[in-house]
């Protein structure tokens, strides 16, 4: 990426409301005009990478790579929570997380976006809330924001792009992905689309009072589809790069629409 400035320093970060977590293939920062890296040290850790700060078109955006600038952690490893604490910190109240997924339903084909209402957790080895000295038991019978889902819905059915609503993501410990057996499984659970990250980003961002909406982009139909090749990651690279640019102008359309006032469901 081209070089922007970097800092340590949190001063000077004013008007910043609307945080992107970039998922696989999306979180390049060079899609923002004159950024500038921000390193933040946290309670509980470094984030992923630094926060990006930048305008995308005319809103002050933070952007933040989950896996990491090279892809080089995995979905345990990432720091769910020293991430979404540090977005707070600057100011975001909203956060339009992107994630790659696989398809479990017929109907949701590749290429097609998801926003995502519902999730189940399939994780094993990851830290699920962010109070470590006291027990909170927080309300998640509807974990994403539905201020925010809705003005993507409604953006994307402007723009004319493919996608659904909503569904349900199932999160998986990854990094391997699914066997057969388990693909069947997640489906009859009563999944819709498949991944290793939602969980316990979506989580946190509720405990520390976030909007959260996620995009879910389709990239393959997992392991459980006779007659289609079993999800690869060349297949999913190459799937969310092709999309990339429906990624950028559905972002520039919706950023502006959002309602900043406070989301008394997400409080």
């Amino acid at each position: 990426m081209a070089e922007g400035k970097k800092s340590s320093d949190k001063k000077n970060i004013t008007d910043i409301k609307i945080g992107l977590i970039g998922g696989t293939g999306l979180d390049n920062p060079d899609l923002l005009k004159d950024y500038r890296e921000l390193e933040l040290e946290t309670p509980f850790g470094k984030t992923s990478a630094s926060l990006v700060i930048g305008k995308l078109g005319n809103a002050e955006v933070a952007v933040l790579a989950r896996h990491g600038r090279k892809h080089e952690i995995m979905p345990t490893k990432v720091p769910y929570l020293a991430n979404l604490w540090a977005l707070k910190e600057i100011g975001c109240t909203h956060i339009i997380a992107t994630t790659a997924c696989g398809s479990l339903r017929q109907e949701l084909r590749p290429g097609e976006f998801v926003f995502i209402d519902q999730f189940i957790d399939f994780t094993k080895h990851r830290t699920l809330t962010i109070f470590e000295d006291k027990v909170v038991h927080t309300a998640m019978a509807e974990p994403f924001c539905p201020r925010l889902r809705a003005v993507l819905a409604e953006t994307a059915k402007e723009m004319d792009l493919t996608h659904h609503a909503k569904g349900t993501m199932i999160t998986i410990e990854g990094p391997r992905f699914s066997t057969r057996a388990e693909s069947h499984l997640f489906r009859a659970w009563g999944a819709d689309t498949i991944n290793m990250s939602t969980v316990p980003e979506v989580i946190i961002a509720r405990e520390l009072g976030l909007c959260y909406a996620a995009i879910g982009m389709v990239t393959d139909y997992d392991s459980w589809k006779e007659g289609e090749a079993p999800v690869t990651w060349s297949m999913i690279v190459k799937r969310v790069e092709d999309n990339a640019e429906k990624i950028k102008g559905l972002l520039l359309k919706v950023i502006p629409k959002i309602n900043y006032t406070e989301c008394s469901h997400c409080k």
